[in-house]
């Protein structure tokens, strides 16, 4: 599965979030019921970056995601596909580089950054496997990916009432406080329509990371993965898949300080 099915081009992905840019983070909060702030905590954890390392946040929007690499004094990149999110970011932090950018042609040189991360974003690129595959090239030899993206909660009883949540309170909700609430209706689908944690995990593999790990959040309602670009030159995926052996490793302990 992926978003493809949700026959949404990618112009019309971009226009839909330019007209929600305005309260985007703060309907963020009250539809996760302020769980976003630890979720993007753990993300800043898991990738591990100091002073004098540099760091790309694609599907950045406002940068709130990026913001707290750049308090820690790192140079971030904050990149998105909606100009209208990237506005509004930069009137917000206008200490922060904003950068227009498609996460499948990313306008970046090979080995530029030593970690790059992408939080709830992959599932809105149209080609996600491509991006995964850009995301590569554009990091450093040894240097680590951390991806935040809506899951498949792990309970069986927990997974349909979330559902429930997403398709008939989500939107409800998002009458009442957002200012495009089609666009939440939308999102709520493309959440459904996102591959589980293990394929996500595949598909790292597939692109050439290695050492892919991921943690459950929240009883699976996100998923944090992380994996690293290979030190020395491969033959990508299929040195990746040839190499790997066993069932992902799902260590908690593998991705958090």
């Amino acid at each position: 599965m992926n978003r493809a099915s949700l026959d949404k081009r990618p112009d019309e992905v971009a226009t839909m979030f330019d007209d929600v840019a305005p309260k985007y983070d703060v309907v963020n909060d009250v539809l996760s019921m302020g769980q976003t702030r630890r979720w993007r905590k753990i993300v800043v954890d898991a990738m591990e970056v100091s002073k004098g390392q540099r760091v790309l946040d694609l599907a950045a929007g406002t940068g709130t995601s990026s913001e707290p690499y750049a308090d820690a004094g790192i140079d971030v990149v904050a990149c998105d596909f909606s100009l209208g999110m990237l506005k509004v970011g930069k009137r917000r932090r206008p200490d922060i580089n904003f950068i227009a950018g498609d996460a499948t042609n990313l306008p970046f040189a090979d080995n530029t950054f030593d970690a790059t991360t992408i939080s709830f974003g992959l599932r809105n690129v149209n080609e996600p496997k491509k991006a995964l595959l850009e995301m590569l090239r554009v990091t450093k030899p040894g240097g680590r990916l951390v991806i935040a993206e809506f899951s498949q909660p792990v309970v069986p009883l927990w997974r349909t009432m979330y559902t429930e949540y997403l398709m008939r309170a989500l939107p409800a909700i998002a009458v009442k406080v957002a200012s495009n609430p089609d666009a939440y209706v939308y999102l709520a689908e493309s959440i459904r329509a996102w591959p589980d944690q293990d394929h996500l995990a595949a598909w790292l593999q597939e692109a050439g990371w290695e050492n892919v790990t991921y943690r459950n959040l929240t009883g699976g309602i996100v998923a944090v993965h992380r994996a690293f670009k290979p030190a020395s030159p491969s033959n990508g995926g299929a040195a990746a898949i040839a190499a790997h052996k066993g069932p992902v490793a799902k260590l908690r302990r593998n991705i958090v300080r």
